[in-house]
């Protein structure tokens, strides 16, 4: 059975958002992403975890000025410096929090230009070693252009091959099925060829983005599939809510933490 975890950027936002992990608890999640915690102290975050007895799953690397556009800034050649300084920041919330695995994000950036390209794969080899010291997976993934128009990593081959050629051990995919769908399509098969190297799993109904028990997809055959190809690790619920995020929350009811 997945285990899921609840995304605490885009779910439970009629709270504060040191106020969404006891949210979340109480509506039976086990653990927790969000896009970034840099706005808290690690310490607060980690008394969150602790008082609610949650799992931390996943958790962005710093993006830049996010507020001006940025998503990232590891393929941007001439970031180097501001690039490392961000993993050092992610490590010390990466040890309060004990998060496994965080997701470096790529930037606006054109990946077939052979300039930004060497920097995106210099700061992967830098930032697996940095995380590998740790005991983290670093997670690439893949972003849809129709939400995120120039983003760098637009592509699922693209980010696999990436993983193949550089052959580091803990370097691995961040497999959202929303974005695969927008992406590509034909999500089971991408998953069955993709699975082996993936670190996480996100989840949204397409076209939409919001709970995966409407739109287009089946996702119960989907949570099915991931179960008969091994994958133990999380489910993240990276999906904004229709109509509030405990109304929608009917599709959980088999996965509830008791």
């Amino acid at each position: 059975m997945p285990n899921f975890a609840a995304n605490l950027t885009m779910m439970f936002t009629e709270h504060a958002f040191l106020d969404r992990f006891s949210a979340a608890a109480d509506q039976g999640f086990a653990a927790v992403e969000y896009l970034f915690p840099y706005e808290h102290s690690p310490d607060a975050i980690a008394k969150q975890l602790q008082a609610n007895k949650l799992t931390q799953a996943l958790f962005n690397m710093p993006p830049g000025d996010w507020a001006k556009g940025e998503r990232g800034v590891a393929g941007i050649p001439g970031r180097e410096q501001e690039f490392k300084d961000g993993i050092a920041t992610a490590l010390r919330y990466a040890e309060a929090t004990g998060v496994k695995r965080l997701h470096m994000m790529a930037g606006m950036t054109d990946l077939h230009d052979r300039a930004c390209m060497a920097t995106y794969r210099a700061n992967i080899a830098y930032a697996a070693e940095a995380l590998a010291g740790k005991g983290l997976d670093l997670l690439l993934e893949p972003i849809n252009g129709r939400n995120m128009p120039g983003y760098g990593l637009n592509n699922f081959d693209l980010a696999a091959s990436i993983i193949a050629e550089m052959n580091l051990p803990n370097l691995k995919l961040q497999f959202d099925i929303y974005h695969c769908q927008i992406i590509h399509g034909d999500v089971t098969m991408r998953m069955r060829a993709l699975m082996p190297i993936s670190g996480h799993v996100q989840i949204a109904s397409v076209p939409s983005r919001h709970e995966p028990s409407i739109e287009e997809l089946n996702y119960p055959f989907l949570f099915d599939e991931l179960d008969r190809l091994g994958y133990q690790g999380f489910v993240g619920c990276e999906y904004n809510p229709k109509a509030g995020t405990v109304a929608g929350l009917s599709w959980f009811t088999p996965y509830r933490r008791k």
